[in-house]
């Protein structure tokens, strides 16, 4: 296990426990959309749901009695239960403290949109310990306990036993509404075909490059040789894995051969290229599509094809001829045979394009024809993915293209949920699916003057991370942001339903479109209405969190906003300009965006009474991708970071009253320099290898107070 792996495995396991190594699950069967079992005894409250016990705890009422009541509805198949307990004393509130019992998939989290409080989304390394929180959902079973807004909110997560996380939860009020709802993103959320107890998320960063904005469909084999050489020695060490060959080197759409042996742009063929891709360390991606192009082929095939009223092939803009993924013989002949083909020549990542065509102009457009033949039409959809599916394996990435696409969850890793071109809208518009349903995917980032903005967001998302750019980029100083925000840390979001719900409120219109010229309205936008991004880093040592801002005009930023406790004092540094703004209590102002990064990251630390560490310069967390432990002890702050070889590594630490800094040590790397700014200690290392080096900053006691 490399570097880069090891920090992945570290954070993925914070986040959700030990995975098994198959992305496919051991299902121990659907959990029922049925109300849990409520009893209350005397002040124990227990609730059991799925054979399992989901929280146990006890009501504690200064001396007032209580009333309680359990009601359940159920509209279609949307059952939402809740359990009331209300003091009969209005002077004396309750207290109900007790634990929630999840699996190793679930995680703190706001489910309720609260009236309060900037826009913000929200994205969480580890167990979340936001104040924010008021729910507990659990994605392997999909369900969500909440309490209802008023009563004061405190959860914590406890240390994982047997594989299973547990929640300590305080609630205090006059009156206690839980909210229990099973199926939650099944049903509350209308996706029919979540199933997690089936499928796990894709646990790994996925971040690399992507020919089509370099070099479109003009792109040839000297092309991908040149830019995989650039990308492989300039950024495979810090994270990037990926590097996916897009439309141009095909010959045609439809016969699998003419994928399978491209045309005369790439004289060696694709095996060449896929072993050369390897040859520097990163895994070959090639773009596919679900387009059938060739009349004759179709011709000769006729039964393979959706045919019109009349006989005739059936026709779609954008689709072409439309394949009939209900007839096996069209699946074994034409999707399989290309997906097997391209898995034995070495590809490990699948982008399946024009999926969207497939269902609009294709399957809904001719609704007649599945109906004469008595079969599903989105069951029919899911037919053609998943045959692509069982060829290309669990074990690589598959990404489906482009906007939304409901019907495939469980079939794909990933999802272009926007048309063409970075955009900042989808992340907010639907950053509850994010890493829950699948990886999000908000197109392919060019280091243009909007780069630190671009590769920030999707970082801090959590988001999937690619690159457009022809190589002589990779040779500039352009590459900087690049560096600075990959691996992309596995995330969780804080919030399950989406900040800006304009897009994800319009799914049930997927099944009346037949047409997919341009975005429809479920598909996620270009204008961004939030311009906030928080990622919590949680780590055993430590915890802080990281707040991106992309524009708007606060000039305060509350640190309750945050989930902060807004009674203690926080230093907060931002990471572009490596300022030291400061330590406050209850809030800070963000000052004006710099014009050069477009953008502000702001680590957000508590401020302790010692010597402590602020950020590290190595990525956009701030230490979340390279730090492993830091503590304090005899007088020094000690640590363990991964370096990447050559790359300087900067350690912001402070200086507080009553103490100075000595000296810092470093096992691994060289001290190349230390200086001081103000009560800032900037040291800076640096290694010839990749790995883990072990530094000590070591601080002697004063009087002296500045």
């Amino acid at each position: 296990m490399n570097v880069r792996q090891m920090v992945q495995s570290f954070g993925l396991c914070l986040a959700i426990g030990v995975l098994p190594s198959s992305l496919a699950k051991e299902s121990r069967g659907a959990p029922p959309n049925t109300a849990a079992t409520v009893e209350v005894k005397g002040n124990k409250l227990t609730v059991r749901y799925d054979g399992q016990m989901l929280f146990t705890g006890e009501v504690g009422s200064s001396g007032a009695s209580f009333h309680h009541n359990v009601a359940i509805t159920k509209v279609g198949e949307r059952l939402q239960q809740v359990i009331q307990l209300t003091s009969l004393d209005r002077g004396k509130p309750l207290r109900i403290v007790g634990n929630v019992l999840g699996s190793n998939e679930s995680f703190p989290c706001e489910a309720d949109r609260q009236n309060r409080g900037p826009l913000m989304v929200r994205h969480v390394s580890g167990l979340s310990r936001s104040l924010l929180n008021r729910a507990v959902y659990d994605r392997q079973r999909d369900w969500v306990l909440s309490v209802d807004a008023n009563p004061s909110v405190h959860i914590t997560p406890k240390v994982s036993a047997d594989g299973k996380n547990s929640f300590t939860l305080e609630i205090e009020g006059r009156e206690i509404i839980l909210r229990f709802r099973p199926r939650y993103f099944q049903q509350h959320r209308g996706l029919k075909y979540f199933e997690p107890w089936r499928y796990q998320v894709w646990p790994h960063s996925v971040a690399g490059w992507i020919s089509w904005f370099a070099f479109f469909d003009q792109v040839t084999e000297k092309d991908v040789i040149e830019t995989a050489d650039v990308f492989s020695e300039k950024l495979l060490p810090f994270g990037y894995e990926y590097f996916q060959i897009d439309d141009g080197y095909q010959r045609g759409k439809g016969d699998p051969e003419l994928w399978l042996k491209p045309n005369s742009k790439f004289p060696n063929g694709l095996k060449f290229l896929a072993d050369h891709i390897k040859s520097k360390g990163l895994k070959p991606g090639l773009w596919t599509a679900a387009t059938v192009d060739q009349k004759e082929y179709v011709d000769a095939h006729p039964a393979w094809f959706v045919r019109k009223s009349d006989g005739t092939a059936a026709w779609g803009n954008w689709i072409n001829y439309i394949l009939d993924a209900s007839n096996k013989d069209a699946l074994d002949h034409v999707v399989a045979p290309l997906y097997r083909g391209l898995r034995q020549q070495g590809w490990e990542y699948y982008k399946v394009d024009a999926l969207r065509h497939l269902r609009y102009e294709g399957y809904n457009a001719y609704q007649d024809f599945f109906k004469s033949k008595s079969i599903g039409l989105v069951e029919t959809y899911r037919k053609y993915m998943q045959a692509a599916r069982d060829e290309i394996g669990r074990e690589h990435f598959v990404l489906g293209c482009w906007g939304i696409r409901p019907e495939l969850v469980g079939l794909i890793d990933g999802c272009r949920i926007g048309d063409d071109g970075f955009a900042y809208a989808g992340l907010s518009q639907y950053n509850s699916f994010n890493n829950i349903v699948w990886r999000n995917d908000p197109d392919h980032i060019e280091l243009n003057e909007d780069a630190y903005r671009s590769t920030m967001v999707t970082s801090l998302t959590g988001s999937l991370f690619m690159l457009t750019d022809k190589p002589a980029v990779y040779q500039t100083e352009k590459i900087e942001p690049a560096k600075r925000t990959v691996p992309v840390l596995f995330t969780t979001p804080g919030q399950i339903f989406d900040v800006d719900p304009s897009r994800s409120d319009e799914l049930g219109r997927v099944d009346a479109e037949v047409s997919g010229s341009g975005p429809r309205p479920f598909d996620a936008g270009y204008t961004p209405n939030c311009h906030l991004y928080l990622l919590e880093v949680i780590r055993p040592f430590e915890s802080w969190c990281v707040l991106g801002r992309t524009g708007g005009d606060q000039r305060e930023i509350r640190f309750a906003d945050l989930g902060l406790d807004a009674t203690k004092e926080f230093f907060v540094i931002e990471f572009w300009t490596k300022k030291l703004l400061g330590v406050f209590r209850t809030s800070f102002d963000p000052g004006p965006i710099d014009k050069t990064f477009r953008s502000q990251a702001f680590c957000i630390r508590e401020r302790q009474r010692n010597p402590q560490l602020l950020a590290t310069s190595r990525h956009i967390t701030a230490g979340g991708v390279d730090l492993i432990d830091v503590g304090w002890s005899e007088q020094a702050l000690a640590g363990r970071s991964t370096l990447v070889a050559g790359d300087p590594y900067v350690l912001y630490l402070t200086e507080p009253n009553g103490f100075t800094f000595d000296r810092l040590s470093c096992s691994g790397a060289a001290v190349e320099k230390t200086e001081r700014d103000g009560s800032l200690v900037k040291a800076t290392l640096r290694s010839d290898n990749n790995g883990t080096v072990q530094w000590r900053a070591q601080f002697a006691a004063t009087t002296l107070v500045r």
